[in-house]
């Protein structure tokens, strides 16, 4: 509590601030932005990781006690904050516009889920005893942010699962977590403890020594949290080799430039391999029938005595597939996968004849020239001599399901994550973001993973989430590991889509349950 005194014609007046009564809305909208912002450094290229308990706890200060319609702009506030820095790297060579429109939407997106913590706070407060609200807010409120962050991974075209709470703590002691819970499942431990403070930062009849234990317990548990055991088997020579090449959107580069760049590189690799990994779009557009480009990736399979996975474009002049092709020394390409999760207007315009004449209007038609086709039912993992691989071609890797896929269904023991990072920029916070999600994927599934970029930031993970390796951006090189390879099934792996949807599930029908079977209490929202 803060006392102010103010003295008026003689006589003293005491304006009390209490922390248990809600915000003025002025104020909430002013600390809704500053947790949005917050929030961003939490996420690299800061990682200050501790921070994301700090916004969320102000995110959660400013919607307690909102009206619905309140509760909407305080989201709206915060999310506009969060999401027009997080994702400004997309400016660096589209310009505004697609920031504009992906910053929009993933803000409404927050603005909903605003709605539904307000309302939860509403209900449990006004129907639950203080003990059970103890219990019982923290634990529906955790689980309606997991909802909203669910959804936005996931509707509609695939959603962008992107910011999600979990991916500030890659390679952290409490990102340890992940193997057990999943991605959902640590976000919502996230937004659980954040929520329990702010309950014990209201729960004013409880005695402060108490409140701080209950606190600093819970915080320590989450902490204490160790990695599931992941069994390490036999280790792989992994090369994976950065060309450095210009391969964006709107790069000017002629025919063969890109492989001719990436070969060059390649040249720095020395002895033999299990395995050599370039980039996406490092093939450009169906090496198997360019007798130059075949020749240059046969070179380096031969070199290396090793199969090389080269990403490429692929398929006809009707049909085009973002691929990473298996190439073998000798052999030639015995195997390709086609991405499963291309990205909405960038690989492909969804509902093209209602976006078509606005974006031709706009004049950003010509970037989405053609759609990029995909084969729903296509392993995305490739058997090789003594080891499965699974590949997860840029965006796929922030794909819950997908990545699940190729270690529970096709025995992945590694991870291959081919990207092509050149339309955002050197120094891009898009690059270290998109490192950091792959980092969280090898702690989640027990795998060690090879992040590799045409441009960077191209890094070899082991499964802890260690980074052992790492190129700096926008220079040619290569990376030599032996990592360690691992068949065990973390039970993120094994039931993180359970967790997905059951903690929104519990925490709507705790929600239910405290509207059927307790009595409204006087509240007031504001």
């Amino acid at each position: 509590m803060i006392e102010r005194s103010t003295t008026r014609s003689g006589e003293t007046s005491k304006r009390r601030f209490r922390f248990d009564k809600p915000l003025p809305l002025p104020a909430a909208l002013a600390v809704a932005a500053a947790s949005g912002l917050l929030l961003t450094t939490a996420f690299q290229p800061l990682g200050w990781w501790p921070l994301v308990l700090v916004a969320t706890i102000g995110e959660l200060w400013a919607l307690r006690g909102r009206t619905l319609k309140a509760a909407l702009l305080v989201g709206a506030v915060s999310g506009a904050a969060f999401w027009f820095v997080h994702i400004s790297w997309v400016t660096v060579y589209l310009g505004p516009v697609p920031l504009i429109a992906l910053g929009l939407f993933m803000t409404i997106w927050r603005a909903l889920g605003a709605m539904g913590i307000a309302f939860a706070y509403r209900v449990l407060e006004q129907r639950l005893s203080r003990g059970w609200q103890l219990l019982g807010v923290p634990f529906a409120v955790a689980a309606i942010m997991v909802m909203r962050e669910t959804l936005s991974a996931t509707v509609p075209w695939g959603g962008f699962s992107w910011g999600r709470l979990a991916f500030t703590q890659s390679g952290t002691i409490v990102g340890d977590a992940v193997s057990w819970t999943g991605v959902s499942g640590l976000s919502f431990l996230l937004m659980w403890l954040a929520a329990l403070v702010v309950q014990l930062i209201v729960q004013r009849r409880m005695e402060a020594r108490r409140r701080i234990t209950v606190g600093a317990v819970a915080a320590i548990a989450l902490v204490a949290v160790p990695a599931y055991p992941v069994q390490l088997d036999d280790s792989l020579r992994i090369g994976a080799v950065q060309g450095a090449s210009e391969a964006g959107l709107l790069a000017p580069y002629t025919q063969g430039q890109i492989i001719e760049e990436h070969y060059e590189a390649a040249q720095q690799l020395e002895g033999s391999y299990d395995l050599v990994v370039l980039p996406e779009n490092a093939g450009e557009f169906n090496p198997q029938q360019d007798p130059r480009a075949s020749a240059l990736i046969s070179d380096i399979a031969d070199d290396a005595d090793a199969p090389v996975v080269v990403g490429a474009v692929t398929g006809t002049s009707e049909e085009y597939y973002n691929s990473a092709i298996l190439w073998e020394p000798d052999g030639g390409p015995i195997d390709v996968y086609h991405k499963r999760h291309p990205v909405p207007f960038a690989e492909y315009l969804p509902a093209r004849d209602f976006f078509e004449p606005i974006l031709d209007a706009m004049g950003f038609l010509e970037l989405i020239p053609r759609d990029y086709s995909t084969d729903p039912t296509m392993p995305n993992a490739f058997d090789t001599p003594g080891f499965t691989a699974g590949v997860a071609i840029c965006f796929d890797i922030i794909d819950d399901a997908l990545m699940r896929e190729m270690v529970t269904e096709h025995g992945a023991q590694i991870i291959l994550a081919p990207t092509n990072n050149a339309d955002f920029g050197e120094g891009s916070a898009e690059n270290v973001q998109q490192l950091a999600i792959a980092q969280m994927r090898a702690q989640e599934l027990g795998r060690s993973t090879v992040n590799i970029s045409t441009v960077g930031t191209s890094a070899m993970i082991l499964p802890d989430g260690t980074v052992v390796e790492q190129l700096p951006q926008y220079e040619p090189g290569v990376m030599s590991h032996d990592l360690p390879t691992s068949s065990t099934i973390t039970p993120a792996a094994r039931f993180g889509s359970i967790v997905d949807w059951a903690l929104p599930i519990l925490g709507l029908l705790t929600l239910l349950t405290a509207m059927i079977l307790n009595p409204k209490r006087g509240n007031r929202s504001v």
